[in-house]
Formats: C-alpha cells, structure tokens, sequence
C-alpha cells in the first residue's frame, strides 16, 4: 500500500528537505484533520446502515455528509457557546500528544511531500462533499423557506435573530439558489487539483461569511461552519507564500509543488473510484433534492389547508362560557386574530404566554404537527396542526409546540359568507368558545413587488 500511495510523486522529482517547525506543524495537522475527517466514529457507521436505501430521503444524505466524529455524543454539548467545540478540543490534545510522540519515533525523516499530497486530497474531497449537500438545499430553496403568512404577522421583536436571517434570505428564493450555485461552483473547483486555489477563494468569500452569521445571528451551526472554513484555510496555507511572491513581490512563481503520478495501475484506478463516487453522489443527491423540493419541502407542512381558507382573521367576536369578551390585547383568554395558512396550520394571536421552541428546525419528520420551522424561534402566535372533517363542519386543532403539546381544540365551523368563518366547540381548558372571524382582503407588498402598480 505505501509502494502504491508513494508511487504519486515521481523519482525524478527533488523536495528540499524541510524545516524542524515545518515538520512539527505538519504532523500536527495530519492528526488533528485525520481525527476530524476519517470515519472513525462508530455511529456514522450504524447511520449508514440504518438508511433505508430502497425509500432514500436526501436527509439521510444530508445528514452523513455533515456528519463529524464526536468523542461526545452531541447529545451531550450544548446548543451554543464555546462548549460546542468539546470534540475538536480532544481532538486537538490527541493530536498535539500523537505529533510529540511522531516526532521522537521519525527522527530522519527528511519531508513528507507524499503524505502532504494525499491530506491535501483528503481534504479537498471532505470539504466537496459538504459544500454539495448545503449548495443543493439552497438552489432548490428547501434550507430557509418562504416566511409564513403567521410569520409575516408576528412582530419583528419578536423572532430569535436567525430566524430574522432565515426569513431575510427566504424572501428571495432566486437569492437563495444563486447562494447554492456559489457553493456547488466552489466544491467543482476543489474536485479539480488545479482548480483548488479557486474554490477555496470562494469559500473563504462565501462561507467566511456564514461562519460569522452562524456566530453573531445564534444559528447554531457554529462547529460545522468553523470546520469548513479550517479545511479551507489549510488548503490556502500551500498558496500563500506563492500568492505573496507573485502577487507582492511579483516574482516567478512556481505553479505546483507537486505534480502526481498516476502510472500506478492500483493508484489510477482508486482515482478513478473516487471520482465516480463523488459524482455519483452529486447526482443521486441532486435528484433526491429536487424530489423533495417538487413533492414535499421538509421543513412545510403537506396536507393542504380548509379550502378557501388561506388568510389573515380579525376576531370579530369572541364569547367564552357563553360571556361576550370585548376586544383586548391584555386578556390571556380573548383572542385578537388567526390566520390559516395554505396547509394544515392555524395559528392565533392572544396574551396567553408562549414557551419557545429553541430547535433550529432542521430535523426532518413525517408528521405535518412535528414540522416546527414555521415556529421555531419565535414567540407571540399559538400554532396548531388541524385536521378538518369537510362532511360534518368540525375542526380538531392540536398546539403544534412541543411545549404544550397537550393543548386540543375540538371546533366546529360554519361559513355565512366568503368572508366569514364562525367557529364553536371546546378550547384547550374546556371552556366554551364562540368565535367569529372576518377576513380581512390585505395586500402584502412580499406578494405584489414593485413593478407592477398596487392599490393598498
């Protein structure tokens, strides 16, 4: 196997002999990046093979190329701050001590152009295929949705500031998919050796960026950010000092260091291989992407909502326990407006206190009541997944918050005209509630745009 690897640099080729500091870095970074890239973890292994490979969901893709080695379950770490980092910071000590012993049992080794060769490789292809997974989920804009209609309704102050970002990129999908091709552009750039200093340009422009907004906006996504902006850096670090003599000193400059060798029959044919598994990879995942994207976006609800019922409801009037309560913004029992959304979720604006769903909403579930996007990071509307009995008029409403979980509604509607719907049954303390609500024919510039003429 090592006859095989080292047969990618040619005999002819001469390496100077390197510095003692350019050894100690080296050796420290080939363990510190192996630690983190190479599968060493047994849980990516029963990931793998807990994949229903006959009803593959681009999540479960997703979901492996994201994917670190954790010393630490990640169940274990908190959400946010510096102890996010607890497995690299093992990482980092098991490298530092493996690089101390490497060291003392490598005593003549003069350079390690080969083993520099193939980290480089490893790394490229580690940071392609991430870079695909993320770049894919934001051409076909699954990442961050559309806002809600119960979203555009709930007051600035009072979404977390991710889901602010989320929402701000999310109003432009074709934004958004342009963002996706920057990354898929850049993973190409590094699937190609001479084509690398390009990619990691792009990525140091573009995913700098989002390693800052993953840490000021709360996103937490903090560790793999960092980690795809590390892997590029390292792959800087080759060009920089030729960059600084062309660029600064403008002098010649070579343009490879190295120029591999693929004679070797094993060694072509492994090239070969991970070629075609990398675009394998980005075929099947683009596929599977679009599929969800066309059919049943992850993070929206599918079953349709009450027909014609899609809109903004002010609360017209609301008799609880049979006693008319006035309109009031302080009362926790009286409502003040609903929304029903394009599928099956209803939302209600009231002074009753909301418990924050803190997830970033990523997760991918089956059940339209566990899809929490819409309100995720939030506070300040009640949303309930409802099913609708079209024969019989009745609503059965559930709070959507894993929160309060517990909360049911059973309602009945009616409807006296195109603009009204009248609501009646039992609410989540068993009380009587009469409700009647006026929709309300608002114009939202999100909707219209500025070039065409609206009437407001």
């Amino acid at each position: 196997m090592r006859r095989h690897f080292g047969s990618v640099v040619k005999p002819s080729q001469l390496h100077a002999e390197w510095q003692p500091w350019e050894k100690h870095l080296f050796r420290f970074f080939f363990l510190f990046l192996s630690l983190l890239i190479l599968p060493i973890d047994l849980k990516i292994y029963r990931d793998f093979f807990a994949i229903d490979w006959a009803h593959l969901h681009f999540h479960d893709l997703f979901r492996l190329s994201r994917y670190q080695n954790q010393f630490i379950p990640a169940e274990n770490l908190p959400q946010w701050g510096i102890g996010q980092f607890a497995n690299w910071t093992i990482a980092l000590v098991l490298a530092l001590g493996g690089a101390v012993v490497w060291g003392r049992l490598d005593t003549n080794q003069k350079e390690y152009t080969v083993l520099y060769y193939w980290l480089r490789v490893m790394v490229r292809y580690r940071l392609a295929f991430v870079l695909i997974t993320y770049g894919f989920i934001k051409v076909f804009p699954l990442q961050m949705p559309y806002p809600s209609l119960s979203n555009l309704f709930t007051n600035y102050g009072d979404f977390f500031a991710w889901k602010i970002y989320f929402q701000t990129v999310g109003i432009a999908p074709k934004y958004q998919s342009f963002l996706g091709f920057v990354e898929i552009l850049a993973a190409f750039l590094l699937f190609n050796r001479r084509t690398t200093t390009f990619g990691v340009g792009l990525i140091f422009g573009f995913i700098g960026n989002v390693a800052v907004v993953n840490g000021l906006y709360d996103v937490g996504e903090q560790v793999l950010s960092n980690f795809i902006v590390l892997l590029a850096a390292f792959l800087l670090a080759n060009d920089v000092p030729r960059l600084y003599r062309l660029l600064i000193q403008e002098g010649p400059t070579y343009a490879n260091k190295i120029i591999p060798d693929f004679s070797d029959k094993v060694l072509r044919n492994l090239r070969f291989g991970l070629r075609g598994a990398f675009l394998l990879f980005v075929f099947l995942f683009a596929y599977k992407t679009f599929e969800n994207y066309t059919t049943d976006p992850y993070k929206i609800p599918h079953t349709p909502g009450l027909s014609n019922a899609f809109g903004y409801y002010r609360v017209k009037e609301f008799i609880l326990n049979n006693k008319t309560i006035p309109y009031s913004k302080t009362d926790p029992n009286r409502w003040q407006d609903v929304i029903f959304e394009k599928w099956s979720t209803l939302t209600i604006k009231s002074n009753q206190p909301v418990k924050i769903d803190f997830t970033s909403a990523e997760a991918v579930h089956e059940k339209d009541i566990d899809r929490n996007y819409e309100l995720a990071g939030h506070a300040g509307r009640h949303y309930f997944y409802y099913e609708a009995d079209t024969i019989n008029h009745t609503l059965y409403l559930q709070n959507k918050n894993r929160n309060h979980r517990s909360e049911k509604l059973f309602l009945t509607y009616q409807r006296p005209n195109p603009n009204t719907l009248v609501l009646a049954g039992i609410n989540e303390k068993q009380d009587s509630i009469r409700v009647v609500l006026e929709k309300i024919n608002k114009k939202y510039m999100l909707f219209e745009g500025r070039r065409k003429p609206v009437k407001i």
